[in-house]
């Protein structure tokens, strides 16, 4: 009887399946198999939070499987992944299949590489009950804000809203951003910025910084304009030279935070993307003459630990690939952020000789370019300073009569050459904006010539709205949610329509905007930053075994449902109308504007004096098109199954139906509307017409635009 080791996913089970051999058998319980049923509240507030878990919907047949499997076998492993979601499902498998849970069957993987797996499967412990009870502290939580926050937002704002403990927090933090931003009132300042030319006629690019009196900020025109009348005709002459050098060191490895952030701003990937091919990367892809292998270590930790193996393995590539000079004096060790868990190492190549090019034939674009990037940081993690020398001088500008009563302007350049680049030869973390210009030689007493002077107007800047880098970064810095909930949050307040993206920026939309004043007013715990803070650090002290959850959820849940019910008494008849709600359509009863109105059937017009005038009718989208049946519109229509199909407006007098997208062209031969078909053709749907022309260009331009 072969032993059983139950993982996540196929593609982990079938690079584990190649280290364990022909004695184990690999399955999958492809991620969660029992949850809280989603119909209703699946928590028993009554009897202290009793969660009532149920076999996922669809996993019936996989979870009776499992058992059948379970029974055959001479021992069952769960190693599912190493982190609280991963020791949750190991639970929910345990008590499916009537495991011991004092029995140490659990295991866990750091990386899924021969070394990686021999040692989990060497050292089995058992189910982490402190892990499972947070995890279900977190689950239980969520859901009871979610299904009791959630209809409060609905009735009061819009039909079909949702209200999360953390998503309602991030979006706080974009509508309190938006709000700085329409508050801040620029302010004027001005620069003088030059260029001069040493004696060997090299650009100094230079700023103005201030005058015989010390430093000066030039407020307005006026000002600028005086010191350009005092520069005219002026000499200058270098008057102090500066030489340093200075080391920079490089960044720590990624955790997955540092890796979310950079995946954006190099790469452009949202953080979802950034984590469903970090997910493909640890559990293993085929790699050409390798097999499968698990190129990446767990790639959801906080943690800027490596392993002593890894460093020497980095060190062996490095001496080798770049010489002696290039590693650091003694090792370098990287400190966690306070509060980490460390339970993992820093994400990190499984195989530090392992280069991004020798892989790069058997991985996709999006595996090759993150590894890439986590191989890079690495290995430069492990590498010498960076060593450069800085120059900073000080260049004087006088007229004659200036210079004679021993007044003076003060222009300032610096910048650096690398005298030993260190890390930098593999991986350069300085933004572009940040990086500093070479100047050419220059000696105290130099006269230098002016090339250019300009004097330009600027205004300060108000904050700028987050990007995805960013709210993670604040999120992490705050210590709202977790690593491994990031992507999850982003995506779903997108998905929402709470906050929608712009050039790569977050902007909260008039609906999210609302939701988060109803709960700033409301609800100030459920949005505030500090208390959801607290209670993330609340939750990992109950992984470290140090915290009851259920006092914690009593601590929430009793203050939580007295603010509900007050603000149910307190907005009893008040409805919150948006304006993107409003329209320009009269209501044939009464006059007044109608309104945008969501129902169990979708949205609808409804006049807004409701109950004085009970008026209501379909949303009607036009198209632009007309029916080729009778000439009446042809308007959007949606199938029961949610489907996008075409229609006429006269139905059921005319019974015209089309999945065909209408288009503003007319047909040649009739002048009837065309509909665009599948293939790029555009159609005339009028049988007795007929009309066909191919559309290759337009279905380029649709492409351009999804």
């Amino acid at each position: 009887m072969a032993k059983l080791v139950i993982v996540e996913s196929p593609a982990k089970a079938k690079s584990i399946q190649k280290y364990l051999g022909s004695g184990y058998e690999v399955t999958s319980s492809m991620g969660h198999v029992r949850d809280l049923p989603a119909a209703k509240l699946s928590v028993d507030v009554k009897n202290d939070f009793a969660p009532k878990y149920a076999i996922i919907k669809g996993k019936e047949k996989l979870v009776k499987e499992l058992k059948q499997k379970a029974a055959e076998s001479e021992q069952v492993f769960l190693a599912t992944d190493p982190d609280r979601e991963g020791e949750a499902i190991s639970w929910h498998l345990a008590t499916l299949l009537g495991l011991d849970l004092a029995e140490s069957n659990r295991v866990t993987f750091n990386e899924i590489t021969k070394n990686g797996v021999q040692t989990g499967m060497a050292h089995p412990r058992a189910v982490d009950m402190n892990l499972v009870d947070a995890q279900q502290a977190r689950r239980i939580l969520d859901r009871l804000v979610g299904y009791r926050l959630s209809p409060f937002v609905s009735q009061k704002i819009r039909r079909g809203l949702s209200a999360g403990r953390v998503q309602s927090v991030a979006v706080r933090l974009i509508v309190d951003r938006e709000e700085e931003i329409n508050a801040f009132v620029p302010e004027e300042y001005w620069t003088l910025d030059a260029k001069f030319l040493n004696p060997q006629r090299k650009i100094i690019a230079a700023v103005f910084t201030g005058d015989e009196t010390g430093k000066v900020k030039i407020t307005n025109e006026a000002q600028a304009n005086a010191y350009l009348a005092r520069l005219e005709n002026a000499t200058y002459s270098v008057a102090s030279v500066k030489k340093g050098t200075r080391k920079k060191s490089p960044a720590p490895p990624f955790n997955t935070s540092t890796l979310q952030q950079a995946a954006s701003t190099r790469l452009g990937f949202q953080a979802q993307r950034t984590m469903r091919t970090a997910q493909e990367l640890y559990e293993g892809v085929e790699v050409a003459g390798m097999g499968a292998t698990g190129l990446i270590t767990y790639m959801r930790t906080d943690s800027l630990r490596i392993s002593e193996d890894a460093r020497a393995a980095a060190n062996a590539y490095i001496g080798e690939a770049f010489g002696s000079k290039y590693l650091p004096e003694k090792p370098r060790y990287y400190k966690s952020r306070a509060g980490a868990q460390d339970g993992h190492e820093a994400i990190r190549p499984t195989i530090p000789s392992l280069t991004p090019e020798q892989v790069k034939n058997s991985l996709t674009a999006d595996q090759y370019k993150l590894y890439s990037i986590i191989w890079k940081r690495f290995m430069a993690s492990q590498m010498a300073q960076c060593v450069q020398n800085t120059v900073k001088a000080e260049i004087y500008g006088a007229n004659e009569a200036d210079a004679a009563a021993g007044k003076y302007c003060v222009f300032s350049a610096s910048g650096y050459s690398v005298k030993f680049d260190g890390f930098t030869a593999l991986y350069d973390d300085t933004a572009e904006d940040e990086k500093e210009g070479k100047i050419p030689e220059l000696t105290v007493g130099d006269t230098v010539k002016n090339k250019e002077l300009h004097a330009n107007q600027h205004f300060t800047q108000p904050p700028a709205r987050y990007t995805e880098a960013t709210l993670i970064k604040a999120m992490e810095e705050e210590g709202i949610g977790r690593p491994s909930t990031y992507a999850t949050i982003i995506t779903t307040i997108v998905s929402r329509g709470y906050v929608q993206r712009s050039a790569k920026l977050l902007k909260p939309t008039e609906l999210g905007e609302a939701i988060t004043k109803l709960l700033k007013e409301r609800f100030p715990k459920v949005v505030n930053v500090k208390f959801t803070a607290q209670m993330e650090s609340s939750l990992d002290d109950v992984g470290a075994g140090e915290a009851d959850y259920i006092k914690i959820l009593h601590t929430f849940y009793d203050d939580f449902e007295k603010t509900l019910s007050k603000a149910k008494d307190d907005m009893k008849d008040v409805k919150i109308t948006l304006a993107e709600d409003v329209t320009d359509i009269p209501c044939e009863k009464c006059g007044r504007m109608m309104v945008i109105k969501t129902g169990r059937f979708g949205r609808f017009l409804a006049c807004p004096g409701y109950p004085e005038c009970k008026n209501a009718k379909p949303l009607v989208t036009e198209t632009g098109a007309t029916c080729p049946k009778c000439g009446r519109k042809v308007i959007e229509k949606k199938s029961r199954r949610g489907f996008v199909f075409y229609g006429c407006e006269g139905w059921p007098e005319c019974d015209f139906s089309t999945w065909d997208k209408p288009t503003a062209e007319k047909c040649p031969k009739c002048g009837k509307s065309l509909f665009r078909k599948k293939g790029g053709v555009i159609a005339c749907l009028d049988e007795s017409c007929g009309f066909e022309k191919k559309a290759a260009r337009k279905k380029k331009e649709d492409k351009t635009d999804a």
